[in-house]
């Protein structure tokens, strides 16, 4: 830069050579050109004056931080150099030029000015502050708060992005879409629309927004949609993001829920296993919800129902082929074809295992071999059964075991009114209580058996429909009654202990195995409401054998027969009291039911039960 003294000092320099110049030539001429000459160099002077004020104007132009057009004179080596007119030439770097033809030179460019001079005497000007300054006073004069521009996303940073429209301005990272930006890099270089949301004029920053144009393109999308859409529309769509429960699929602007129920026609855990982000698919219109903008969606609509005709691909009976797609307690889902599976339950899997949980002899994958039992189309269900497969045991049962024979077995469980016998595998027969003794009522299996031990015993009765075989064990041993009336004929004196007592009476042991009923009536002389009054559990007791019968294995005793003596001892008719035939309370064993008073569910040979009969 030439400061003011400089500029004054040319000039008188200047003035001085033109006019010695003049005055030399006036020594040579006559003194009557003197005249003419000088006023030669006044004419000089004025021209003089002139140009320094030309000079001046010139300087006033090259003012730092301004504009200035100039053309490009050399490019070589990396610079472009330009001359603006001034006294030195500027170089700026070719990167700064994005689009420079082949042959530049003369070519006018328009430059900013940063110094006049620098260190080394030579002016420094930048083209791209040039477009800079430009583009700021373009978006001061013709941009305001919320117009729309074009810009490249420059580079990612915290926070944001800078992107370029014209000049650098701030997009926050909230701002660049309407969905969580995963990765923020994949958006650098590229083109896009911004809104111009704050412009700050001293600090120069712009702050735009891409959010809000996509915003305003989606609502826009979204009355159109909503204008035309009906249920049962099938409308392409891309998968905008994935949940738990199902899809969120963007319909051109409105979203639309695709639940994983929706999804197919065969099993799904999680959504993911069937779509992903990003995915372009076609769905069916559900259901619309107008006034909370609302839409369910549908992708196994689009496809064939597989239940249809179900029952003519899968006939009752038929055999199938499938795999265990999933496994419960109470059995296994086997897929016969995408979107089809049936349910074989735990009793349907094996004729003689005893099978609790399916996992217990399946695993998912595996391929199996089961039989249709029953479809229901309505339902979507399908019954199978892999036992069907093999041949049944129990229908062979009978021709094995017939009624009568004797078998060994080996005693797997207890209920309370019998035991369960292990014949074979898979095959269970039940002694029940009142066939375990000839002698004794037994009140549980467990007074009489233990877990594991083997018995013999006599097959009583088959249901092979129901899958039951009725066991003797008693029937299996001698009957001890033919003895035992022999031995205690009537008129017999015994002393035995109280082991029962009952409402109507009490039973005594008279040996082990061997009780006998002393009816209340025959205990005492005297009235006695209560038996518990006048006997105790445990307590021993003398009594006189007043009935016996073989048949039904009953013992009736009286305690008051008991203390006359042998020669008048006469069986009267009120000592039989609870001994009539055909009275409940003469059998032993109802007697004992109703002493207990314990009204239990039993099972008999040839009834229904549960499953659960079998259980401990």
């Amino acid at each position: 830069m030439i400061s003011r003294p400089e500029q004054k000092s040319l000039k008188t320099e200047w003035y001085l050579f033109s006019r010695d110049k003049i005055l030399t030539k006036g020594q040579e001429a006559s003194a009557s050109a003197y005249h003419m000459e000088t006023n030669t160099i006044k004419n000089w002077d004025a021209q003089n004056s002139e140009m320094n004020a030309l000079y001046e104007g010139t300087l006033s132009k090259f003012t730092e931080g301004s504009i200035i057009t100039g053309k490009i004179i050399r490019v070589h080596d990396g610079d472009v150099t330009i001359d603006i007119g001034y006294k030195s030439e500027g170089v700026i770097d070719i990167n700064e030029f994005k689009d420079l033809d082949d042959d530049p030179v003369g070519h006018e460019v328009d430059v900013y000015l940063e110094r006049l001079e620098d260190d080394d005497g030579v002016i420094v000007i930048s083209k791209k502050r040039a477009e800079q300054h430009k583009a700021w006073e373009y978006v001061v004069n013709e941009c305001k708060e919320g117009s729309v521009v074009e810009g490249i996303i420059r580079s990612a940073v915290k926070g944001g992005f800078i992107v370029d429209v014209g000049v650098d301005a701030f997009l926050p990272g909230s701002q660049l879409d309407v969905t969580p930006i995963r990765n923020p890099e994949e958006h650098v270089g590229k083109t896009y629309e911004f809104r111009i949301l704050k412009i700050n004029l001293d600090r120069k920053n712009i702050v735009v927004s891409r959010r809000d144009l996509i915003e305003e393109s989606r609502r826009e999308s979204r009355r159109k949609v909503l204008s035309n859409i009906q249920v049962g529309q099938v409308r392409p769509g891309v998968v905008k993001n994935i949940t738990d429960f199902g899809a969120f699929v963007d319909l051109d602007g409105i979203d639309g829920l695709l639940h994983v129920t929706d999804m197919t026609w065969g099993r799904i855990n999680h959504p993911s296993e069937q779509l992903k982000m990003g995915d372009s698919l076609n769905v069916m219109v559900l259901d619309i919800d107008l006034e909370k903008e609302r839409i369910s969606l549908g992708l196994k609509q689009t496809m064939e129902n597989p239940w249809e005709d179900i029952e003519a691909r899968y006939p009752t009976g038929a055999r199938v082929h499938g795999k265990v797609v999933n496994l419960a307690p109470y059995g296994a889902f086997i897929e016969l074809e995408e979107g089809v599976e049936g349910l074989v339950h735990v009793s349907e899997m094996s004729w003689t295992k005893r099978i609790q949980r399916a996992a217990d002899v399946l695993n998912l994958g595996d391929a199996v071999d089961a039989v249709v039992l029953s479809v229901s189309t309505e339902d979507k269900k399908i019954s199978l059964g892999m036992r069907q497969t093999e041949e049944n045991p129990w229908e062979v049962v009978a021709g094995k075991y017939p009624i009568g024979s004797t078998i060994t077995g080996k005693v797997r469980n207890f209920t309370a009114y019998g035991a369960f016998v292990e014949i074979e595998e898979g095959v269970d027969g039940m002694i029940h209580v009142s066939d375990m003794s000839w002698t004794r009522k037994i009140n549980h299996p467990s007074e009489l058996l233990e877990k594991g031990d083997e018995v013999t015993t006599i097959v009583l009765e088959i249901d092979s429909t129901n899958q039951r075989i009725s066991l003797g064990l008693k029937q299996a041993q001698e009957d001890p009654w033919e003895d035992i009336a022999k031995r205690y004929p009537v008129g017999t004196k015994v002393i035995g202990s109280v082991t029962k007592i009952s409402s109507f009476g009490a039973f005594v042991e008279m040996e082990k195995g061997v009780d006998g009923l002393i009816h209340i009536s025959q205990i005492s002389d005297e009235h006695i409401e209560n038996v518990k009054d006048v006997l105790k559990l445990g307590e021993e007791i003398e009594a006189r054998v007043v009935k016996i019968d073989v048949t039904e294995h009953r013992i009736g005793l009286s305690a008051k027969a008991a203390k006359v003596s042998d020669d008048e001892f006469v069986v009267k008719e009120d000592m039989l009291e609870g001994l009539q035939s055909g009275e409940e309370l003469v059998d032993l064993s109802g007697a004992f039911d109703s002493a207990i008073s314990d009204q239990i569910e039993e099972w008999h040979p040839g009834e229904n039960s549960s499953s659960e009969d079998k259980s401990e």
